[in-house]
């Protein structure tokens, strides 16, 4: 099972994440979507499996973002948005054998196994 954590480094979801799947014998690489993600590649296939919910509307990033960028977080602009403001990805993302998984959520655990 290829397994791919993609978030950010001093995330605490992230973090907690990792601890769990290496906790579950589990070997996930970690990809920090600021400094090592290819973006451009990933963000069609991310948002084409989660759409909107790609986005973090809780962080401090989207409070701080313009009602105009706001308007832009859904349809086409969506992408555009994410590669200027890689913060405003919910994590982390997670590529479980070309799967994609958006969350540390209990769907998400339960998933992975």
């Amino acid at each position: 099972m290829t397994l791919k954590l993609f978030g950010l480094k001093n995330c605490d979801t992230c973090k907690k994440a990792m601890s769990e799947l290496e906790g579950g014998g589990q070997s996930p690489e970690f990809v920090d979507i600021r400094a090592d993600a290819d973006l451009k590649t990933l963000l069609p296939r991310w948002l084409a499996a989660a759409g909107d919910k790609l986005v973090n509307r809780s962080s401090t990033t989207w409070r701080g973002l313009s009602e105009e960028d706001k308007a832009r977080a859904s349809g086409s602009s969506l992408e555009g948005l994410l590669l200027g403001n890689p913060t405003l990805i919910k994590r982390p993302v997670i590529e479980l054998d070309g799967e994609v998984l958006v969350g540390w959520t209990p769907q998400t655990r339960a998933r992975i196994g």
